[in-house]
């Protein structure tokens, strides 16, 4: 995707700054910006940064470029959401102010009695624990499979340093938590402390963070959600003034591409409402709307939300608590909502060909994204099943829902993940999946295809097995 990114640290920044961004868009001709998935802005085809691009308030990551990551922080979360107590807005601002070179990795700063922020989606992640000022770290670097934990607890004032000690020895390529943990410690001089007791994460339903909220006694939060994620830079530019006016200080972006402005003085609430109201700004969609991860204009998935938005709504169903994120079969990275839907690639020699997509779907063990395990529920469906499919899964949800709650263990060891394989017929477009087998010619789950006989055919078309073609092999927990 041909768009510019620009790195906002923890996925804050002040009006001043905001300001300043759009005024930069809007001398370009721009009429809107869009929010990315780790609290980063997305510009469109074309965008130069004109005069900023000294500035170094600012970084920016052009298309094909892969030299900057954003740091994602809970930051957001406090004081409007659950949190642990010593973890507070300032403490986050101090840590990020550590941060003076933007990360190569993808860092993840977050506390766990939260559910806005994804804790685990980051290739280095600091989660709070228990113990005031020390934090639990879980490693997982690009070029491995799964993720490990540091072995001690890290200081809250070494975040950045342990952080910048880890990129400096990647060219050793360390292939454990604890050979990471030897070369920092070869480097640095840190507080650590002594892991007691493992991370639990509590899990609580996904919130509600759209509209004026209560915060405290005398000041309110507001949540902005647009469902095109395209916000306009003339409403953003008043909006900056009137937070000027407000003495508002911050503005923190969601990983839902959308945003908060906290502190929001009781006297001023009604200037902020007529504020919306003039301006149309609908601060009253419903929970199935905001609960949603998708990719930054990629209309398929934006068609696919609103069919699907649409569809449950008419039948009425409740999805409280739950989040649904959609994705191309082959993404890269990690998921971190309730449930996916993938959609298949078409075949290369049939591109030409109008075929219906199929899709996918997943869902979190437990349906907490931060268990990082995926159990596949339904493959190779049509998009007029899927509504029935999560109707389905919403009932298993409140089903099984209780006061669960995730230990993420202090041995680095986990479960291996299955390979899973697909193979596809190029001419009818069935799938062949080792996980299931193919019962209607006798074979049992966890044949691999290489190992059918040769007289197999296609179940649906009768084409015979050289007619099939692998099209993934991927790593996944299934049941």
């Amino acid at each position: 995707m041909d768009l510019t990114r620009l790195i906002i640290k923890g996925g804050v920044l002040s009006p001043g700054e905001l300001k300043e961004i759009v005024t930069m868009a809007l001398e370009q001709g721009l009429k809107a910006i869009s929010f990315g998935s780790r609290q980063d802005i997305i510009f469109p085809v074309g965008f130069s940064p004109l005069h900023l691009e000294n500035n170094k308030l600012f970084h920016f990551v052009y298309p094909n470029e892969k030299s900057g990551n954003n740091i994602v922080s809970s930051y957001v979360s406090t004081d409007i959401f659950r949190n642990t107590p010593w973890v507070t807005g300032n403490k986050f601002l101090y840590i990020l102010e550590q941060f003076k070179e933007n990360p190569r990795l993808k860092i993840n700063i977050t506390d766990p009695k939260q559910q806005l922020v994804p804790l685990f989606t980051g290739q280095i992640n600091f989660v709070a624990s228990e113990h005031e000022d020390y934090w639990f770290l879980y490693v997982r670097l690009p070029q491995w499979d799964k993720m490990e934990m540091y072995p001690v607890l890290i200081y809250s004032w070494n975040i950045a340093a342990v952080y910048y000690a880890i990129e400096s020895i990647l060219t050793e390529e360390p292939t454990n938590a604890e050979m990471i943990f030897q070369l920092v410690n070869d480097k640095l001089d840190t507080n650590n402390r002594t892991i007691d007791k493992p991370l639990h994460v509590p899990f609580y339903p996904f919130p509600y963070y759209e509209g004026m909220n209560r915060l405290g006694i005398d000041q309110y939060w507001l949540g902005l959600y647009w469902r095109n994620n395209l916000y306009d830079l003339a409403f953003l530019k008043e909006m900056c003034d009137l937070c000027f006016d407000c003495k508002i200080g911050k503005i923190c972006i969601t990983p839902w591409k959308s945003f908060i402005v906290k502190g929001i003085p009781k006297e001023r609430k009604l200037d902020w409402e007529k504020f919306l109201g003039k301006k149309g700004i609908n601060v009253r969609h419903s929970l199935l709307e905001l609960n949603w991860h998708l990719p930054v204009a990629v209309e398929w998935a934006l068609n696919l939300k609103t069919f699907l938005v649409r569809t449950l709504d008419q039948f009425d169903i409740s999805t409280y608590g739950l989040t649904f994120g959609l994705s191309d079969y082959n993404r890269e990275g990690h998921y971190f909502t309730s449930i996916v839907i993938e959609r298949n690639d078409i075949p290369k020699d049939l591109e030409s060909i109008k075929i219906r997509a199929t899709f996918n779907v997943l869902y979190a063990k437990n349906f907490d994204p931060n268990t990082k395990e995926y159990i596949v529920h339904t493959q190779d469906v049509d998009k007029l099943e899927l509504p029935t499919i999560l109707i389905e899964l919403s009932k298993k949800y409140f089903e099984e829902l209780g006061n669960s709650i995730l230990e993420i263990s202090t041995n680095t060891s986990e479960k291996e993940p299955v390979i899973e394989e697909l193979y596809q017929c190029q001419d009818c477009l069935t799938l062949y999946n080792p996980l299931y087998g193919d019962r209607s010619q006798g074979i049992q789950e966890g044949v691999h295809f290489t190992a059918l006989p040769e007289h197999y055919c296609c179940s649906l078309c009768d084409a015979p097995k050289e007619r099939f073609k692998q099209i993934s092999s991927k790593k996944i927990v299934v049941k």
